[in-house]
């Protein structure tokens, strides 16, 4: 399991050009060989590897108590490589319980020059869960007694002396020093390792849900502008059928046409967005629903409101993303003239390509006061999912009451040429 407390890690921003794809939920280890990773799924081999390990380097040691007859010190020997298998549960008290059965052992036989390698797995046991500036205290600490024992009580053979000179105990002290230190690197490394996957699966768990956060919000936005844009014509068509269904039924009938033609509309935008809940094709309603800004206009007219389109420079890029934020600001737009706007009179449109540039203008001269039973149909979110829009393109949006009367919409998105 990852260590506790890791330091957090920065969301990451997509940009315009950046596709929006969810990061894996899960970040696998790094990839073992096959002895390596059966260890790894089977902890109880993997002890037992260890303490066959230390039992194997601390032969030296079990050869000299046993030849020497001092069996209870043999005994100690073998219980350091026993309490070994209890490393990952209680690493402390086994780190304990080693260091003071190999001081014993050496300070009761003076003439042993062999100790127990159990030490080193110990220490590692608590490298691993200890930061680096411990870690390498507790090397020194637990090298104490031992190396105490070879500086001041190891008493070997005249012959041994002679052969090896009379500094070889502090030698001996200073080897023991150097190899606890290397236990506890070794450890310290395996420990860094450990938290920076741990850090990396952190990550690409955060950068899921960010990720997951930004599509739900993109789908929210298609289905707030499809909905809410259809709903306000679908009511404004129905209304205008009622009053001219009397006194001009021929109109009336036509109206009802563009209704039905609006609802089937609707619902194929309605396929296209839940269609990317289904399956993963990470692009919601790539293409306008209407067939482009002139067709939108063309609805809203028919809904009754007196719209000009007027467009500038060259046509749009060949950006579908584009092209769609700019088609999706305008029908917002226009869906809360026809919403909320009172004795409008003319409605403009400008779209303007200019340099890396498009502009988006819709205003109005009518009046931004609802009444009746369209006055509390608006969530907020409309206006909101526009700015979010010219914002994933760099740009910007202002919507505000005009100086004369009625209601004005700017929005600049930035666009860079590609080879």
């Amino acid at each position: 399991m990852p260590p506790a407390g890791l330091p957090p890690v920065g969301l990451p921003v997509r940009t315009a050009a950046e596709p929006s794809v969810a990061a894996p939920a899960y970040v696998p280890p790094a990839r073992r060989g096959r002895v390596r990773q059966y260890l790894y799924d089977h902890p109880v081999a993997m002890d037992v590897v260890v303490v066959a390990a230390s039992v194997l380097l601390s032969s030296g040691a079990m050869v000299e108590t046993a030849a020497g007859g001092h069996w209870w010190q043999f005994g100690l020997v073998l219980l350091e490589q026993a309490v070994l298998f209890l490393r990952r549960q209680a690493p402390w008290p086994v780190l304990g319980t080693v260091v003071a059965a190999d001081s014993v052992v050496l300070f009761a036989t003076p003439y042993l020059g062999s100790t127990s390698a159990a030490v080193w797995f110990a220490l590692y046991a608590v490298a691993v869960n200890l930061r680096t500036v411990w870690a390498l205290a507790i090397a020194v600490v637990a090298s104490v007694p031992i190396a105490a024992y070879f500086a001041f009580s190891y008493r070997p053979g005249e012959e041994f002396l002679a052969e090896h000179g009379p500094f070889i105990g502090l030698v001996a002290s200073l080897s023991v020093v150097l190899s606890n230190l290397v236990a506890v690197g070794v450890g310290i490394v395996v420990r860094g390792n450990r938290l920076h996957q741990a850090e990396v699966r952190e990550w690409a768990m955060r950068r899921a849900q960010f990720a997951s956060v930004q599509e739900r919000n993109r789908i929210a936005r298609e289905m707030h502008d499809v909905v809410a844009h259809s709903l306000t014509v679908m009511v404004a068509l129905s209304d205008g059928a009622a009053r001219a269904v009397e006194r001009d039924p021929e109109s009336a009938k036509a109206v009802l046409g563009e209704l039905s033609s609006t609802g089937r509309a609707a619902l194929t935008d309605m396929r296209r967005v839940l269609g990317v809940l289904r399956a993963d094709t990470g692009s919601v309603g790539r293409t306008p629903a209407l067939g482009g800004l002139q067709s939108l206009v063309d609805g809203f007219r028919a809904a009754g409101l007196p719209v000009i389109l007027t467009q500038d420079g060259e046509s749009l890029p060949s950006d579908a993303a584009l092209q769609l934020a700019v088609y999706r600001i305008v029908q917002e737009s226009l869906t809360n003239v026809l919403r909320y706007a009172r004795g409008v009179g003319r409605v403009d449109v400008l779209v303007a390509r200019d340099a890396g540039v498009v502009r988006v203008r819709v205003e109005n001269d009518g009046g931004t006061a609802p009444e009746g039973p369209d006055a509390h149909l608006g969530t907020g979110g409309g206006i909101a999912g526009m700015r979010e829009r010219a914002a994933i393109f760099g740009g910007s949006l202002r919507a505000a009451p005009r100086p004369g009367g009625g209601w004005r919409v700017d929005a600049e998105l930035h666009w860079t040429e590609r080879d």
